[in-house]
């Protein structure tokens, strides 16, 4: 077997090739990259081997840094391996007891990582595509983040201007409020504003549902209104509901492709009751490809929902908290995805209820839930089989 460790970094990687007897066959060097530096790597592997499924390259998760070269080792037909850094950190440690850490010396250790470490699981082709759909989902949760911050600023700038706005209306955050705010943004402007311009503005706005008698009633409360009247904050306003529409339709089309590439997949995910396109897909995403895992245990320890375990002498840890390792949009997808399947599924209900009158608090026994659902969704994709509630 050929064994290559690759330090990946912006502008190049460093590189060490060996084999199986731990003979060198080239010393650490170093590429660009770019499309030249990847093929003298690759003619550097043939120059050693002529069958690629006898080489394992091993590569550090580096995130963006990494994919390019990813992908053009997968599609040169290279069997691959993405190690967690912390993993390469610690094995490194192992090996020494002095701090020695620089590219190259990095590059040789990963190799020899690979070539001890039975137990890694190859990158697959599956996980490679699967980014695209990863890069959706986070993109959506950070456009999502974006938008609350901006919403939380229409609340407090409402306060400011026509506090009295929130009593009157169920939320702050309907077309027909931005509509009406976009359009005169204070109490001031409201009040004085000619009702039937108002009342048609919320008729459009709400497709029907206000009409002249809610002009009215707004009019009227921006009349009596304490709200102050202050340009500076109806203009930050106008900009901020502007941002929240661009925002909504921005997710709207991540959304539509997100669904695309879903309905593409088929997974039976979706099958599980509560669990809805945007949830599944992060899941599906965060995840990879399920082949990495031989057990769901093993996807648990990767989602960092596994306990962490301490034991010196007779001294052990009894109230182990979870590692909280792994990618925290799992986790964030994980347990909201939790809560909804035991509300819609009785089965995950009724167990949630159980560790509750166990004396759990909800969040513990949330987490048990989460657990079972991880379980299930794990034999699920595993089998291709949909979800069959229990009676």
């Amino acid at each position: 077997m050929i064994y290559v460790g690759i330090d990946v970094a912006k502008d190049k990687h460093d590189c060490f090739i060996t084999n199986s007897n731990g003979e060198v066959l080239f010393h650490a060097f170093t590429i660009a990259n770019n499309r030249e530096g990847f093929k003298i790597l690759l003619q550097r592997i043939q120059s050693v081997s002529d069958d690629l499924t006898k080489v394992k390259v091993g590569l550090e998760a580096t995130g963006h840094y990494s994919y390019n070269l990813l992908g053009f080792l997968l599609d040169s037909g290279l069997p691959t391996f993405v190690i967690n850094p912390l993993h390469t950190n610690l094995y490194r440690k192992s090996l020494s007891l002095r701090k020695t850490k620089t590219d190259k010396v990095d590059a040789h250790t990963i190799a020899s990582m690979i070539m001890s470490d039975v137990s890694l699981k190859s990158y697959s082709d599956t996980s490679y595509h699967n980014e695209e759909l990863k890069s959706l989902t986070r993109y959506r949760f950070d456009k999502v983040k974006e938008r609350s911050k901006l919403k939380s600023s229409v609340s407090r700038l409402v306060t400011i201007l026509f506090p009295e706005l929130e009593k009157l209306v169920p939320s702050l955050h309907l077309a027909s409020v931005y509509a009406l705010l976009s359009e005169f943004p204070s109490a001031n402007a409201i009040a004085t504003a000619h009702l039937t311009r108002l009342s048609n503005l919320l008729y459009e706005s709400s497709k029907g549902h206000y009409g002249k008698e809610t002009a009215t009633m707004f009019r009227e409360a921006a009349r009596n209104s304490i709200g102050s009247n202050m340009p500076a904050k109806s203009l930050e306003l106008k900009h901020t509901i502007k941002l929240i529409r661009e925002l909504n339709s921005e997710i709207k089309e991540v959304e539509d492709e997100i669904k695309r590439i879903m309905d593409e997949i088929n997974s039976p995910i979706l099958t599980i009751p509560g669990i809805n396109y945007r949830m599944g897909a992060m899941i599906i995403a965060e995840i990879g490809d399920f082949n990495r895992f031989d057990s769901p245990d093993k996807l648990l320890a990767y989602a960092g929902m596994s306990p962490s375990t301490y034991q010196s002498g007779q001294l052990s840890n009894c109230y182990a908290h979870m590692e909280k390792r792994g990618s925290r949009y799992l986790r964030y997808a994980l347990y909201n995805a939790t809560k909804y399947v035991c509300h819609w599924d009785s089965n995950f209900g009724d167990y949630l209820s159980k560790k509750r009158a166990e004396g759990k608090h909800y969040n513990v026994a949330l987490s048990h839930a989460t657990k079972k659902l991880v379980r299930t969704i794990y034999a699920m994709e595993k089998s291709g089989q949909a979800y069959l509630p229990m009676n």
